[in-house]
């Protein structure tokens, strides 16, 4: 286990940004209109003084809370870990003015450090809390090029952020409680499966995110959505088990479609068919890997992507013609790679 924590220059800083702003990015914010990058011209137009980089979770979501209770009104952009190295390579070549660049909830990968040194050049100072789990030589990576590096595995991102900018908020250390309780998979608050399965619906960060904020847990608009997923929820949790594609030697793994609700597909899955292992696959390669044997980290290394010891992601760079097996047979030459990985751990 990694637990690591350090500061260079603290952790407070008392800046009250103006202006609204939540970005989600998917590896897109290109102008195909006249070419400029969308992603750049919002940061270089930004009203805040901190612009925070983030994934696109629950747990994200209770980051960027906290954030905003300490910081004010800042500018966010939620992404997935797939397109990170390359959304942040982007902020880091606008000028930074001395501005705060915050990441959270996302893991090192390899492209990540000439980014970093880019942005420290350029005038950013920069603090990046964590999760997941790092090797050494990726904290000495990202050490010297950070103002504030703190990596802990035993809690989750948000808890990290509530520690650290807000230790002594009594609503600040509920919500990273809260967000905990669902991000490591306690499920001992029933918030939390609420507001974890609420935000499968990208359309509603914003909102839980606001509703946090003010310390609250659940609304008519909360109660809503949670409604209509559940009511949904059932049915594409179903169709995903039944298109499931059984492989593996050492581990009973199963491959499936998505259609909606990674996680809790996952859950179903295992429940019915007694998998190790569950990989749910989207259209575009990308997928989300649960595993009761400590390895989905491992494996999603592999594949451009990282996580937790029993939940991960990554993505498997699919061509037209994988893309039509996978519809086809539902299955193609990556979960061959996926599953001969598998069984050396």
């Amino acid at each position: 286990m990694i637990s690591f924590l350090r500061t260079k220059q603290g952790t407070c800083y008392p800046f009250l940004c103006q202006g609204v702003n939540s970005l989600r990015m998917s590896g897109a914010g290109r102008s195909k209109k006249d070419g400029e990058d969308g992603l750049v011209v919002s940061v270089e137009s930004r009203r805040s003084n901190v612009v925070h980089v983030t994934h696109n979770d629950l747990d994200a979501v209770g980051s960027d809370a906290i954030h905003r209770m300490k910081f004010g009104d800042i500018m966010t952009i939620f992404c997935s870990v797939g397109s990170f190295p390359g959304i942040l390579d982007r902020v880091a070549g606008v000028t930074g003015k001395g501005d705060l660049l915050s990441i959270s909830d996302l893991g090192f990968q390899p492209r990540v450090a000439a980014s970093l040194e880019k942005a420290k050049k350029n005038g950013w100072r920069i603090e990046w809390r964590d999760h997941h789990r790092w090797h050494q030589d990726e904290i000495e990576s990202a050490e010297p090029l950070t103002d504030l590096l703190a990596v802990e595995v035993s809690t989750c991102a948000c808890g990290i952020c509530a520690r650290d900018l807000l230790p002594d908020d009594a609503m600040a250390q509920e919500v990273a409680r809260v967000v905990c309780d669902y991000d490591l998979w306690k499920n001992q608050d029933p918030r939390a499966a609420v507001l974890g399965q609420v935000l499968q619906r990208k359309k509603n960060r914003d909102h839980v995110r606001d509703c946090l904020i003010k310390g609250v847990f659940t609304d008519e608009i909360i109660e809503k959505e949670y409604s209509e997923i559940r009511n949904e929820m059932n049915g594409m949790m179903e169709k995903s088990t039944s298109k499931s594609v059984i492989l593996g030697k050492k581990y009973k793994i199963a491959f499936a479609p998505l259609y909606g609700y990674p996680s809790e597909t996952a859950a179903y899955i295992r429940n019915s068919l007694n998998t190790d292992i569950e990989v749910i696959v989207s259209k575009n390669g990308r997928f989300s890997l649960r595993s009761v044997p400590p390895v989905s980290h491992l494996i999603a290394r592999e594949f451009s992507g990282g996580g937790h010891p029993n939940a991960a992601g990554g993505s498997f760079e699919f061509s037209l013609w994988d893309r039509f097996l996978f519809w086809l047979f539902r299955k193609n030459a990556h979960f061959d790679k996926f599953v001969k990985l598998a069984d050396t751990m």
